[in-house]
């Protein structure tokens, strides 16, 4: 009996290590477990929101306030809040943090950037937010603004990395023209960059594409265990939202193709359960479009018709479009990861929906600033190839990769 309780308690652990030796480690906990000196004897900034949890699902600033000799001198929340439970695009107010004590300033609405106010007093500046791998997700936006903001002020920033959720491989969508540049825009890269957050840093930082035309003094703590290949439910990390309208994995793969349906006058599926895993709209007749879209033969993606009744949601949409109207249209479901190319479908889908529905389909003004281009709604409504469509984004992206090679950590 005891050599078989000690058979058990051995495989037990064998079990623990081999999972423990597989699971990614994010920047948070090497810093906490091996580079800690980089902090001790400081004053921190912590730049964060919900989703900077460690594998015990502590988060990392009620970690820091019980290290000795760190001392929390303020907090500073993205879109969404320091909880990420604030809807997309309300403006967050600064508060008080009740664990620390320390106050929490917003980086989204009225103010963008840390002002020396803000960040008088403060040693280091750390910054630990999961990003999506969307050039327009405002995450990377706020990351934009600490690196200016601790390169004019002189304070160094260490940025905690986290994986790329939908992989570091993926690259695709235009490059971002420079006249487009803006807060769902900052960075002249494409739609899906394949890089994580600790590489886009170095990326902002080396290239100088903050208006501060200086660096900072940037340290990125990497991950263990990340390869490019991973996606973020292959981690062996706990499940997280990154943002309200982000439920899971398969909704972060269709983000960045999905996320120009926002650019128009159809539901984006906010203000359902089902965020960027549908669309639909009153006047779409989803038979009509079902048969159009089967015609591309898009591959790794399956659709079916749906019928959904966008409605307000606390702490996901306040104000969905369609709001109370019966929409109907197509839901997602990511057949191959490897083989489905998000920005390609996001595109053809836009094509499709144009070329059944003219007359009711309509873009908004912000369809320039997400898809990067400013001619996007000509060649749509002049029905240009979609595979002149794509060519079109060939010269840039390799421009591209040959500037993101040298910032690639893993």
């Amino acid at each position: 009996m005891i050599s078989r309780i000690r058979y058990l308690v051995i495989s037990i652990l064998l079990y623990s290590n081999f999972t423990f030796a597989q699971r990614v480690i994010p920047g948070a906990e090497v810093l906490l477990s091996e580079s800690i000196d980089l902090i001790k004897g400081k004053n921190i900034g912590v730049v964060t929101n919900h989703s900077a949890i460690l594998f015990n699902r502590t988060h990392l600033v009620d970690s820091l306030s019980k290290i000795d000799g760190v001392k929390i001198i303020a907090l500073f929340g993205p879109e969404h809040g320091i909880r990420g439970d604030a809807p997309d695009g309300k403006k967050i107010s600064s508060v008080k943090d009740e664990k620390t004590g320390a106050p929490i300033y917003s980086l989204y609405g009225e103010i963008n950037k840390p002002t020396p106010e803000m960040l008088s007093n403060i040693d280091v500046l750390l910054f630990d937010i999961q990003d999506v791998g969307a050039r327009f997700y405002t995450y990377i936006s706020t990351l934009y603004y600490c690196i200016e903001a601790c390169a004019e002020n002189n304070i160094p920033l260490i940025v905690l990395d986290r994986p790329n959720p939908i992989g570091g491989n993926y690259i695709d969508g235009p490059v971002r023209e420079p006249e487009l540049k803006s807060f769902v825009s900052i960075i002249p890269v494409p739609i899906s960059h394949g890089m994580t957050i600790g590489e886009i840093a170095l990326m902002i930082n080396e290239e100088l594409w903050t208006n501060s035309k200086s660096k900072c003094e940037l340290t990125v703590i990497k991950m263990k265990n990340w390869s490019r290949s991973l996606y973020f439910d292959e981690c062996n990390l706990p499940w997280i939202k990154p943002s309200p309208n982000i439920t899971n994995v398969d909704s972060e793969i269709l983000y960045p193709g999905l996320c120009l349906i926002e650019g128009t006058n159809l539901s984006e599926g906010r203000g359902t359960q089902s965020p960027f895993l549908q669309i639909g709209a009153p006047f779409i007749k989803p038979d009509l479009l079902f048969n159009e879209l089967n015609k591309y033969n898009i591959p790794g993606i399956e659709f079916d018709t749906i019928s959904f009744v966008p409605i307000s949601i606390p702490n996901m949409s306040d104000n969905p479009k369609h709001k109370n109207q019966l929409c109907h249209g197509l839901k997602f479901s990511v057949t191959d990861r490897q083989k489905f190319e998000s920005v390609k479908f996001g595109v053809s889908l836009i094509y499709a929906i144009n070329k059944l529905f003219p007359n009711q389909f309509e873009f908004r003004k912000s369809i320039d600033r997400l898809y990067g281009k400013s001619d996007f709604k000509e060649k749509i409504r002049s029905f240009v190839n979609l595979k002149d469509i794509y060519n079109e984004w060939k010269s840039d992206l390799f421009l591209f990769e040959s500037i993101r090679e040298k910032y690639l950590l893993y």
